[in-house]
């Protein structure tokens, strides 16, 4: 007795396989990005230089891979992205030295609050590879190139499409594709900034201002491109400022 054929309506499609998964694009590169970043001065002595070319390269490889994926990745020209990008850099240069890292902050709140005294905060080594290789400047100078063009071109795309494209409308929407750039919640908008912020412990009041500066610019605008500016023009005066002052601690 054969059984009765099934209806095609009623066939439902599987689940999409992994790698074409809308998410993977937005969010591989990010957590590739970060993982090679942990091990960071942890493999042997400099290895913070040469695992920062390897993450930016890898990172930016994927975006590059994974661009028509991402339709939203589209560098856009505005004036207020401009204005934007230097408007941040000035508040985080600024800001900086006066407002405790997120975990001197925790320390000094814990003691006003009758806890044990917060500790001296400890001094840390700053990336500055001319200082690590003084025997071999052009390596050194090399090094510094990759950071300022993975600051200025790779970052800004990898962040923007992960904070402002992805888990801003995955809040939104699970299906966060249909969700239009332009559209504002209210705790998407938090949520996101929050996580931006807290992102950079040594820099976490500017790093909150300055997400909901960039949300504010895909909300404006309706798209990434401008955001992907501002962020770009933040990170290469930043640079800037360092080269030029030999202020690494902002590296």
């Amino acid at each position: 007795m054969q059984s009765p054929a099934m209806d095609s309506s009623e066939v439902k499609p599987g689940k999409p396989p992994l790698m074409s998964m809308p998410e993977i694009p937005r969010v591989l590169p990010f957590v590739v990005f970060l993982g090679i970043g942990a091990m960071a001065g942890k493999a042997f002595a400099g290895s913070e230089y040469w695992l920062y070319a390897v993450k930016t390269f890898a990172a930016g490889a994927l975006l590059w891979l994974w661009r028509k994926r991402i339709p939203e990745m589209r560098w856009a020209y505005s004036v207020e992205g401009v204005v934007v990008g230097v408007a941040i850099a000035a508040l985080w240069l600024g800001l900086t030295g006066v407002i405790p890292s997120l975990g001197r902050t925790w320390d000094l709140i814990r003691e006003a609050t009758g806890g044990p005294a917060a500790p001296a905060p400890k001094a840390v080594e700053a990336w500055n590879p001319l200082n690590h290789f003084q025997g071999q400047p052009l390596l050194g100078w090399a090094f510094v190139m990759i950071r300022v063009l993975g600051r200025s071109l790779v970052v800004p795309a990898l962040e923007e499409v992960f904070y402002r494209s992805f888990m801003y409308r995955y809040i939104v929407k699970p299906e966060f594709e249909s969700v239009a750039h332009g559209t504002f919640h209210l705790v998407a908008f938090l949520v996101t900034s929050a996580f931006f912020g807290l992102s950079h412990t040594d820099h976490w009041v500017q790093g909150v201002i300055c997400g909901m500066a960039y949300q504010w610019l895909v909300l404006r605008k309706g798209r990434l491109g401008d955001a992907m500016l501002a962020h770009a023009v933040t990170n290469l005066i930043i640079s800037g400022y360092v080269i030029v002052t030999g202020r690494w601690e902002f590296s």
